[in-house]
């Protein structure tokens, strides 16, 4: 299967197929938000900007990476930077393989002229530094014009898709490309990074990472439906850590460096809960995938209602900034 049809049936399993955990959460339930009946606070004096990566965000938000290489993908990806560009929040796009592979699929990626202020990442696979190198990352950021790039890492997707998976060495190779004249992000797909690949990580120049977590889009789910139609296999597919505990376990290790949480971060209250349990930022994918269908019209009527009702969230907390959450959520029943 090219890379291009498989682009395509991600899109129609994320839209027709249960790709969702089943039983595995985000964790996010076993947390409440210390709530302020007496802040003082005025809900206009809540403040939802955010630096990040060199620019200022009006949002703690990021449209996540999603698609790219098909004309469909195309059409998303149009709609969801006009969104972005309107609301003053960040853009990821889908993985750049497709394109490196085939300079033709360039018109499915370029939306820069669509979004000429909006913080705009590339994406490529971790996996994918084995057969590309520095040139081909500088080629990537260059063709999309793009702010920087996110590495993505997925095991479990690629050996459920019976792709690339030999993981060997793969730090190390992208420890000798270091430093690039962009910044660089390592994210996962839906499975989680945690506390053992903070600790790897720790000491690379890195400009963030995104945990997406599990318990929103499995994305071996994905894969099985793509390959079969169906899922044979759902107990491996339900193997990830929730978004919640990724969240805990990469800020306890590394304290300091901008973390994007993500998987299964579908509410602005799930956000003001992540904001509070120690991220930076959230980023939202699949729930924006019909709306950019509609048009960039419903993308921002989705992204708006969600960034009120975090800023509500955040009120209810006693926050005045997305950095004032940090520590206001609390184990449901105590404990920790």
């Amino acid at each position: 299967m090219s890379t291009a049809e498989r682009k395509r049936k991600h899109l129609q399993a994320c839209l027709e197929g249960e790709v969702a955990y089943q039983r595995t959460t985000t964790g996010f339930e076993r947390y409440r938000l210390r709530y302020q009946a007496l802040s003082g606070l005025a809900l206009s004096e809540v403040d939802l900007t955010t630096p990040f990566l060199g620019k200022t965000l009006k949002a703690p938000f990021l449209i996540g990476a999603m698609t790219g290489g098909v004309e469909l993908g195309g059409r998303i990806n149009r709609a969801l930077a006009e969104a972005a560009e309107a609301l003053g929040v960040g853009m990821v796009l889908g993985s750049g393989r497709v394109l490196l592979e085939d300079p033709s699929a360039l018109p499915s990626f370029r939306v820069r002229p669509l979004a000429p202020r909006t913080l705009l990442l590339a994406n490529l696979g971790l996996v994918q530094l084995r057969r590309y190198g520095r040139e081909d990352l500088l080629r990537l950021v260059e063709l999309l014009e793009a702010d920087g790039l996110v590495l993505h890492v997925n095991p479990l997707q690629e050996a459920v898709q019976k792709g690339d998976t030999d993981f060997r060495g793969l730090l190390e190779r992208l420890e000798a490309l270091l430093p690039l004249p962009f910044p660089l992000l390592l994210k996962e797909v839906g499975h989680g990074l945690g506390r053992e690949a903070a600790l790897r990580v720790r000491g690379l120049p890195l400009a963030g990472l995104e945990v997406a977590g599990a318990g929103g889009t499995s994305w071996a789910r994905v894969e099985e439906w793509v390959r079969y139609g169906e899922v044979r296999h759902p107990e491996l597919c339900e193997i990830g850590l929730p978004t919640a505990e990724a969240i805990r376990e990469v800020r306890a290790v590394l304290p300091e460096t901008p973390l994007v949480a993500s998987g299964g971060v579908y509410t602005g209250t799930d956000a003001a809960k992540a904001l509070a349990l120690g991220a930076d930022l959230v980023a939202v994918a699949r729930p924006l995938l019909r709306p950019a269908l509609e048009g960039p019209e419903a993308v921002v009527a989705f992204i708006q209602d969600y960034l009120w009702e975090l800023r509500v969230a955040l009120f209810a907390a006693g926050a005045r900034t997305p950095k004032e959450a940090r520590g206001r959520a609390e184990p449901v029943g105590g404990g920790g």
